[in-house]
């Protein structure tokens, strides 16, 4: 999921100031916390508050969407609404800003979201955590799940540097646990030390460069016949 953060109500404000009408579109998608039609309600009603102090009227909306990031959901599910309103605010994260953007691209839409990163919840000790960076490179079966790249301030690859302290990381003053230690406990508890031991080569970063396309899927059945369709 990504782990987003909503944005200051004056930063927003600030954004949507020389418009009139919003759209204000939450996402029903991966965004934790939800981010979905109660929020874009309540954000609307405190931008319309935000504007009266400032003797301006705001009229607003607030629907979602099943996915921003997709742009067959985002355009059938706004296309009926977009017309009617001068901007978007979007409570998805920075995926579902460049797709609406692109999806409609005669009306701006801005983020009311800081996106953090992608993570997961633990819901018994009230906190989100990144434990994925998405580089495309994933060693996690040699790792006993854990990721030392999400993990590791310092993204090593082969064991804990010496700023480890009884199992905690010098970054963030030894508030948090080292992910190599993590590694090692796993790996001892399943009598895989063997993996612990392994070296890694230098990650490879071609596979994580941004800008990343991917292809989803092509269909190579027929394709001397769907050629031939595609010119006449």
């Amino acid at each position: 999921m990504i782990i987003t953060q909503q944005k200051g109500i004056d930063e927003i404000y600030n954004m949507i100031k020389p418009y009139s009408k919003i759209l204000i579109a939450g996402c029903d998608g991966c965004c934790q916390p939800p981010r979905s039609i109660n929020e874009a309600k309540t954000l609307g009603q405190l931008l319309e508050l935000k504007a009266k102090t400032e003797g301006k009227e705001l009229t607003w909306k607030a629907t979602t969407v099943l996915r921003q990031c997709d742009d067959r959901i985002a355009a059938t599910s706004l296309r009926p609404l977009i017309q009617e309103y001068d901007a978007v605010v979007s409570l998805a994260c920075g995926l579902g800003v460049v797709m609406l953007n692109k999806v409609f691209e005669d009306t701006l839409t801005f983020p009311a979201q800081e996106s953090m990163c992608g993570g997961v919840q633990n819901i018994g000790e009230n906190y989100f955590i990144e434990y994925c960076e998405e580089c495309g490179d994933c060693i996690l079966a040699q790792t006993g799940g854990v990721c030392p790249r999400a993990g590791c301030a310092k993204h090593l690859s082969n064991g804990p540097c010496g700023g480890m302290v009884d199992g905690m990381c010098e970054v963030g003053d030894y508030t948090h646990p080292c992910a190599w230690v993590d590694i090692w406990k796993r790996l001892k508890k399943f009598d895989r030390l063997d993996l612990f031991k392994k070296y890694r080569p230098p990650r490879d970063w071609r596979t994580s460069n941004s800008p990343a396309f991917i292809t989803i899927y092509k269909d190579y059945t027929n394709v001397e016949e769907k050629e031939e369709e595609a010119k006449s």
